[in-house]
């Protein structure tokens, strides 16, 4: 969605997070708590995949079954998804993304504070402001 916020146009992105190969997400629901920021902690899980390599075993059923995926061990709190995490290492990615874009050196990019989504403004060269929050998502029932 967007929005015209005083001098800004504002934009909302649901970045809707997958898994990677081997794991899956599951939903585990605060019981009998209603929070309206937070509703549910976001379990990583390491499925068996032996039926789709073949002979091969999986990591779950290897005998080093104590690999873990990099990136699952930046963007997790033991086995479950930080959404802090999450938003820290979206944002270092797109610093680092926009240093590399010629076409925008015209523009500023600062990183707004929020620790459970990615708020990025952008300042062009006539003052105008585009402010993008990107806010993460995963489906319930998504492999």
């Amino acid at each position: 969605s967007w929005n015209v916020f005083e001098d800004r146009i504002v934009y909302q992105l649901v970045v809707f997070l997958q898994p990677p190969p081997g794991y899956s997400f599951r939903l585990e629901l605060y019981g009998g708590m209603h929070l309206p920021e937070r509703c549910c902690d976001i379990r990583v899980v390491l499925e068996c995949t032996c039926s789709r390599t073949g002979d091969m075993f999986c990591f779950l059923h290897s005998s080093d079954n104590n690999q873990s995926s990099p990136l699952l061990s930046t963007l997790c709190t033991g086995s479950y998804l930080d959404v802090e995490e999450i938003a820290c290492w979206v944002q270092n990615l797109v610093r680092s993304a926009w240093e590399r874009l010629p076409q925008w050196h015209n523009w500023q990019l600062r990183l707004l504070p929020s620790s459970h989504s990615c708020r990025l403004l952008l300042t062009g060269p006539s003052e105008m402001q585009l402010c993008a929050v990107l806010l993460f998502a995963v489906q319930q029932g998504s492999p």
